[in-house]
This record gives C-alpha cells, sequence and structure tokens, in this order.
C-alpha cells in the first residue's frame, strides 16, 4: 500500500498532540482545567459550539442515514442538535454564567441540594459514554480504511482512545479550545473545497442536479405520515436530542468558559446555527456518491452506510484531496471527542468525588490531580463500551440518539424549573428525577417500541413529579 497518505494522518496526530500538550502550559489550577479561566473571545467559542455537534455523526451518522432513509431520518441530528444549542445560547447561557459554575452538576446543589446534585451529575456522565464511544468507533472506521484493513476497527479504536486521552489528560478546556480552533478551520476550508472537487466532477455537475435527484429519489421527504404514532416518535425524535442534550457539561462548559455573558449567549447561539447550515456538507458530498459510483454506493449501503464517503475519497480522488479530507474527518472527530471526554470526568470530579473527600485536602491542585485520574479512567470505560458496541453492530448513529435518553428522563425538568419557577423545591425535583426515570426505564422494558418513545414517556413524568413535588408553597426543602 501507499504510505503518503497514512504518514500525513500521523502527522495530524503529532500536531493535535503538539497543540495539546502546549495548551497545558495555560493549565494552573483546575478552574483553568476545567473552564480554561473563563477568558475565551467569541470566535474561539462559536468554534468549540460548532464542533460540539460536528464529530463522526455528522460527517458519517447523518448522511448514512439520509441515505438509507429520507430528510425525515435526521430530525435528532441536527435537527433536534441545532434546537438544543440555540435555546441553551437564548435561555440558559446568561443565567448560568451568572452564577460562576464550575460545572453544570453545581447548579443542581446550589438550587437544591446534594441528593439532587449527585443523582444528576452521575446520569449526566453515564449519558456521554454512547456519545463519545460514537467518537472513538469512527476514529477506529477511520484507521480501518486508512490502512486497507491492516489495522482492524478494534486496533484503530485504541489508537484514536490514546491520542484523545493524551492531549485532553494534560490541557483539558485549553486542549479543547485550541486544537478545535485548529481543527475547525481544517474541518470547513477542507469539506468545502473537497465539495468543489466533486461538485466539478461530470457526473454530478454543481448542486442543483444532486439536489434534483434526491427530490425525485424522495430523500427531501421530512414530515411523518400524519398518523397518531408515526406524529409522536417524529417528535419524540427532534426533542429527545432537542432538549435531552441541553442539560449537559459539555455544552455549559463551551458557553462557561466565555470571557463574559454576551460571548456566552451569542457564541453559542451563532456556532449551533453554522452547525445546521454546515451539517447540509456531508449530507451532499454523500449522496453526490450515488451518481458518481452507483455500484460501490449500493454494495456499501447493503454492508455499512458509514463507509460510503470515506471509501469514495480514497478511491476516486487524488492524494491531495485525500489527506484534505482524512484531516478534516480527523479533526471533527478529535474535537467532539476530547470535549466530550473532559465534560463527563470533571462533572464526577467537581460533583461527586470531590465532596468525599476531606475538606482541607482538596486544594485546587488536588482537585486537577483528581480530574486527570477520571479522564483515563472514563476513557477506558468508553474503550470498552466501543468494543462492546462493534460486536453488537449499534450505529454511530444510535449511540448518539441513545445519549441524551436519560437526561431528557430526569435532568431537563430540574434545569428548567431551577431557574424558572420561583416554587420548585427539593422535593420536587426528586419526585421529577424519580418518576422521570422510573417512567423511562420500566417504559424500556415494558414496551420499548411504543407509539409514545420510553424517554418521552420519563419527560412527562418528571414535570408531573416536579409539579407534585413542589406544592403551592414553594419552599426549597
Amino acid at each position: 500500500m501507499d504510505h503518503t497518505l497514512p504518514g500525513f494522518v500521523i502527522a495530524y496526530l503529532i500536531v493535535s498532540l503538539g497543540i495539546g500538550f502546549y495548551a497545558a502550559t495555560k493549565v494552573h489550577s483546575a478552574s483553568d482545567y476545567i473552564t480554561a479561566g473563563r477568558s475565551l473571545p467569541m470566535g474561539v467559542v462559536v468554534a468549540m459550539v460548532f464542533a460540539t455537534w460536528f464529530g463522526a455523526e455528522t460527517v458519517l451518522g447523518i448522511p448514512a442515514t439520509f441515505l438509507s432513509e429520507n430528510l425525515g431520518g435526521t430530525i435528532s441530528d441536527p435537527f433536534g442538535a441545532s434546537l438544543a444549542l440555540i435555546l441553551f445560547g437564548l435561555f440558559f447561557a446568561r443565567p448560568l454564567y451568572r452564577m460562576k459554575l464550575l460545572t453544570l452538576g453545581d447548579f443542581f446543589r446550589q438550587r437544591y441540594n446534594r441528593p439532587i446534585e449527585v443523582v444528576i451529575s452521575l446520569a449526566i456522565a453515564l449519558s456521554y459514554l454512547g456519545w463519545v464511544s460514537a467518537q472513538v468507533v469512527a476514529l477506529g472506521l477511520v484507521f480501518n480504511v486508512l490502512s486497507d484493513g491492516i489495522l482492524t476497527q478494534a486496533h484503530g479504536i485504541y489508537i484514536g482512545a490514546a491520542v484523545v486521552l493524551l492531549y485532553t489528560l494534560f490541557g483539558g478546556m485549553w486542549s479543547v479550545a485550541l486544537t478545535t480552533l485548529v481543527q475547525m478551520t481544517v474541518i470547513v476550508l477542507g469539506l468545502l473545497w473537497i465539495a468543489k472537487l466533486v461538485g466539478d466532477m461530470p457526473e454530478v455537475n454543481g448542486i442543483t442536479p444532486v439536489i434534483e435527484h434526491a427530490a425525485a429519489a424522495g430523500k427531501f421527504e421530512f414530515w411523518p405520515p400524519m398518523e397518531w404514532a408515526a406524529v409522536i416518535t417524529f417528535i419524540a425524535g427532534f426533542l429527545t436530542m432537542g432538549l435531552g442534550s441541553i442539560p449537559q457539561q459539555d455544552v455549559f462548559q463551551r458557553a462557561n468558559s466565555s470571557k463574559n455573558e454576551r460571548i456566552a449567549v451569542w457564541g453559542t447561539v451563532i456556532g449551533g446555527t453554522l452547525y445546521f447550515l454546515f451539517a447540509a456538507v456531508p449530507i451532499y458530498l454523500t449522496y453526490s456518491v450515488t451518481l458518481v459510483d452507483p455500484a460501490m454506493t449500493t454494495a456499501l449501503l447493503t454492508n455499512d452506510a458509514q463507509l460510503v464517503l470515506p471509501t469514495f475519497i480514497k478511491t476516486h480522488l487524488p492524494l491531495y484531496a485525500q489527506i484534505i479530507f482524512y484531516g478534516a474527518l480527523l479533526s471533527v472527530i478529535m474535537s467532539t471527542a476530547s470535549g466530550t471526554l473532559l465534560a463527563p470526568s470533571v462533572t464526577i470530579s467537581e460533583n461527586i468525588i470531590k465532596e468525599l473527600m476531606p475538606h482541607h485536602r482538596m486544594s485546587q491542585k488536588s482537585l486537577l490531580w483528581i480530574t486527570r485520574a477520571v479522564v483515563i479512567a472514563f476513557a477506558g470505560l468508553v474503550v470498552f463500551y466501543s468494543l462492546w458496541s462493534l460486536q453488537t453492530e449499534t450505529s454511530i448513529h444510535q449511540m448518539v440518539e441513545n445519549a441524551y435518553k436519560v437526561t431528557l428522563a430526569c435532568a431537563f425538568v430540574p434545569l428548567v424549573a431551577g431557574l424558572y419557577w420561583k416554587r420548585a423545591s427539593n422535593r420536587g425535583a426528586g419526585l421529577s428525577i424519580v418518576f422521570g426515570l422510573v417512567a423511562w426505564i420500566t417504559m424500556e422494558f415494558i414496551a420499548p417500541d411504543a407509539a409514545l418513545p420510553p424517554q418521552f414517556v420519563g419527560l412527562i413524568a418528571s414535570g408531573a413529579g416536579m409539579i407534585t413535588g413542589s406544592g403551592s408553597r414553594g419552599a426549597r426543602n
């Protein structure tokens, strides 16, 4: 095999590690590690928010779903995911920024009590397992394709997880910020350039023929059939991501790293809007492949639709275009993976472990080292879950969709009520969590394919628990 492309990819990984290690020089405390000292400017915050969801799911998962189903199949992402970022910026970023928190879990301690903080922090951390694993599985897929099968996807998972772990481990949020700024530049310029190359191919000949072909094939069908079950499933898919990903540490930490609240608000809104618009580029690229090489597309669709775009790039485009694409692909995956690896780790260390330690031993330096230890442990869990998902053939899109069910069922209502309902009480939050989790888990066991999806039942039950428990006097105990 030609080692030129793998050589460039290795060089890119080394540069990313170098940026991450440079970022480590800016980390002097747990606050620096978790929030980058709340000092980041608008451009960096927009890039980080854009990168929140722009990962393996966007480049590989969403286009594969579009090919296999239609536009309506992507309702959770990018539609729901973009909604979450925009809603967070408009309604949550400002009040949370003013509270000067380290983690989102800190809000639940300040607004409610310690047990609420622990349970919701655990739920938030657990929700990241599928999301980070989706990125690591995608890294394994990339290394497998790049090596022409010499490296198995499992080997690729080990390598990808190790690289992301290393530069996240030492630099924390500073690593996420600096590497993301570089990686997002590579992504935007790289994918736009590839789109131009593909659009110039005689079989494609621009954007319009691709849109017309997709429309004729029924790919732009969006709304579900006007039947109760189909409509409810559609709305639930939209809201699972659109609301369930609002009470998330990675969304919060990117806004919270801003140097002022105006940047926290508008950096998040702009980043979310750009994500929605730019998610169309990988869909356009992947659908173009069906025009250029329909035989290859058909063969891969029966095996793994996620392989369509990377395989096409490697077999149909010149070397420089392959380098640009795989550099961009690694950028999106590693940028998302680093931020989503950091988020659950800081939540566990700050909101669970810290409170179990004697206070006189918990200096900023001690918390920093504990957080780094948790990053290593969580990365190990991610690798284990990723390898398991390979055996069960869980798609990247499914892993991402499943990630936010738990936070929708138990964290969304306590967050919204805590910010916007003065009567919300500790008892109300406790019942909200219990009702939401019990309803969701019960439905997952007895009727996972019901017209009203289990996580949606959990959301409704969570709201009922908050109203029932908070009563009419608004006591916070």
